[in-house]
């Protein structure tokens, strides 16, 4: 049996990934399950799973674990060391999906020679690229795209070596501001920020796809993980969020994947290659769909998109920067402290402010850019206060 750690267990992504392997039989074992506060979530996770180990981020809600998991035989700890602990467990893949950048310490503490790492935070490669990519090869460890967009770009490059790229696209649904104009988005609230016309996330991924900065943060992780320069980088909106992504080759031929929108299907592409795991997911039917449309994004109403692709442009620190500003701006949003567009007015003026010097090279080092970040962007969150509405 194939043994299976899930870190971010009870998030949108983890909970694809219970799907998955509830439906796959005895092929899987799971190792160990990690989530952040919700002590009862977890539990019920590791249960129907049998897994091995269950830790939570939350040292508060350690007690609670322990006294849900009595009796049935299923370790557990609290705090960031038994995170760090249920990471490095004896595993052949790790599912990587705690949000942000508090997944990168126990992402690299999964690292292991052999092991595949289900990539499905993509703010380690945002915020610690070089590092990490290069951290991965030093051990030895397989890096494999779960977000949706990279793992059909991860299919699609299959055909042909590198060499013979031309261009990778990832397509954006556009959210739910698609068709608003700058001034009715001005004025959204959270809850319109957070009506996705065609995925179920949580509440920072999708303030991120309403903004578009999900694609400019998956345009730096597409440039680490396929090792592709940025003017071969590129986005189309594509609202049907039916084609996850595309390569073009140089004799001008064109690899897409299409699937209908289930994170279930990257996650047991990942656990099962280089077989395909049967999965019980909605079949794709054009025939049904009648079309697929497809518009070029407008980084006039939708400025995060523009700095995320300056940040990739001019490398160094400014994806973390970037990155660090964006989880502070996006939080203020959901709070209420700042308007929609003050997202990306913080995320701006902390990369105008902040000293960018060379790419982090240690998790220290990205934690303590990503700390001075986040300092500048929450002395800068009354400035943008008046604007919320």
């Amino acid at each position: 049996m194939t043994a299976v750690s899930i870190l971010g267990a009870t998030g949108s992504v983890g909970r694809s990934a219970v799907k998955v392997l509830a439906g796959a039989g005895d092929r899987f074992r799971v190792e160990a399950v990690a989530g952040g506060r919700d002590a009862k979530a977890l539990a019920e996770v590791a249960i129907s799973l049998n897994a091995r180990f269950a830790a939570i981020a939350d040292p508060a809600a350690g007690a609670e674990l322990k006294s849900l998991l009595a009796g049935t035989g299923i370790a557990s700890g609290a705090g960031q060391g038994a995170v760090l602990e249920a990471a490095a467990r004896e595993a052949d893949i790790v599912i990587a999906g705690i949000s942000g950048i508090a997944g990168l310490e126990p992402t690299v503490a999964a690292f292991a020679a052999g092991r595949r790492i289900g990539v499905a935070n993509k703010e380690c490669l945002v915020a610690a690229g070089d590092f990490f990519m290069a951290e991965a090869a030093r051990v030895g460890a397989d890096l494999f795209p779960v977000d949706s967009e990279h793992n059909a770009v991860f299919q699609a490059l299959a055909p042909a070596p590198r060499r013979a790229v031309e261009q990778v696209v990832i397509t954006a649904s556009g959210g739910p501001f698609r068709t608003a104009t700058r001034e009715v988005i001005a004025r959204a609230t959270p809850a319109d920020a957070l009506k996705h016309p065609n995925w179920s996330m949580g509440a920072k991924i999708t303030i991120d796809s309403a903004t578009l900065m999900n694609k400019g943060l998956e345009l730096i992780e597409a440039h680490h993980l396929f090792a592709v320069p940025p003017e071969q980088l590129d986005v189309v909106v594509h609202p049907e969020s039916i084609v996850h992504g595309l390569v073009s080759f140089v004799d001008g031929s064109v690899v897409a994947v299409l699937a209908m929108p289930d994170m279930a299907l990257p996650i047991a592409h990942c656990l099962a290659h280089p077989e395909r795991l049967p999965t019980d997911c909605k079949r794709l039917d054009l025939a049904a769909l009648g079309r697929l449309t497809f518009e070029k994004p407008d980084t006039e109403r939708f400025p995060c998109l523009r700095l995320a692709r300056e940040a990739l442009a001019e490398g160094g620190a400014a994806p973390t920067i970037l990155n660090g500003a964006n989880e502070v701006a996006v939080a203020a949003f959901l709070d209420g402290r700042i308007g929609f567009y003050g997202i990306a007015s913080t995320v701006q003026e902390t990369l105008e402010r902040s000293a960018r010097g060379r790419a982090p090279g240690s998790v220290a080092e990205a934690m303590d850019m990503d700390g001075e970040a986040r300092r500048i962007a929450l002395s800068l969150l009354p400035k943008f206060a008046a604007k919320a509405s």
